[in-house]
């Protein structure tokens, strides 16, 4: 199957994303009450409490908020990469929105990321919905059957059928022996990147280094050979 998508045709993405407020104490009320019953069910051992825990509430749609979307599409062999990004959800939300309404309605366009389908869709979806924005096409799964969807999930495609264990994007990646750049930062301190650093752009640069290594990824699946940095071009 995978030989027969136009990889000009994908759009690869990664999303960051942080808890809703700096700090535990900053919640509202209501939300802290049920964010504590949501730690008690995530925790792993009894002596964490939901402050603690606080740090992970990114990861959730209903406590986190996104603050960059990288994207990537391959055109006259340059992989061509974008990021919206800001402290306004909304309007970066709007942005992406705009360029998936515009660009990505036709029936053979995809969205591919890694793990996309149980985070960066599903979260993405979440958010545009919390923030009033109407869900483009391509992300509305609801009354279509599972050919219809056109999400790719580098992550799943490793899977062949196979649910047992969660493979990395860095693990593939050195497999396939896919040079990615050294990072000084990894998904779980982008929270203290932004609200403590205020380095919004050190998160952007990470984002569109994982976007990179999605795209090359996907070129190895189809048999392709990798695209040199010279042909990788920041927007």
């Amino acid at each position: 199957m995978l030989d027969k998508i136009n990889i000009e045709n994908i759009l690869f993405l990664d999303i960051e994303t942080v808890p809703a407020y700096p700090n535990y104490s900053d919640m509202p009320d209501k939300l802290r009450q049920l964010w504590d019953k949501k730690a008690g069910k995530i925790k792993k051992q009894d002596e964490e409490t939901p402050e603690e825990l606080f740090p992970r509430a990114g990861i959730y749609a209903e406590f986190g908020r996104i603050i960059c979307i990288s994207v990537g599409f391959i055109n006259n062999g340059n992989l061509r990469i974008k990021s919206f990004y800001g402290d306004d959800e909304k309007k970066l939300l709007q942005d992406f929105a705009k360029l998936l309404n515009d660009y990505f309605t036709a029936p053979n366009k995809y969205l591919c990321a890694h793990n996309g389908k149980e985070f960066d869709f599903p979260y993405i979806a979440r958010r545009m919905l919390l923030n009033g924005i109407a869900l483009p096409s391509i992300l509305d799964l609801a009354g279509k059957k599972p050919w219809e969807v056109a999400h790719l999930d580098t992550m799943q495609l490793w899977r062949f059928g196979d649910y047992k264990s969660y493979t990395s994007l860095d693990l593939l990646t050195t497999i396939f022996e896919i040079p990615t750049p050294k990072d000084d930062i990894d998904g779980s301190q982008v929270g203290q990147v932004y609200y403590e650093e205020n380095n919004l752009q050190r998160i952007v640069e990470y984002c569109q280094k994982d976007v990179v290594a999605i795209a090359q990824l996907f070129r190895r699946y189809q048999g392709k050979p990798l695209l040199s940095e010279e042909q990788v071009l920041y927007k």
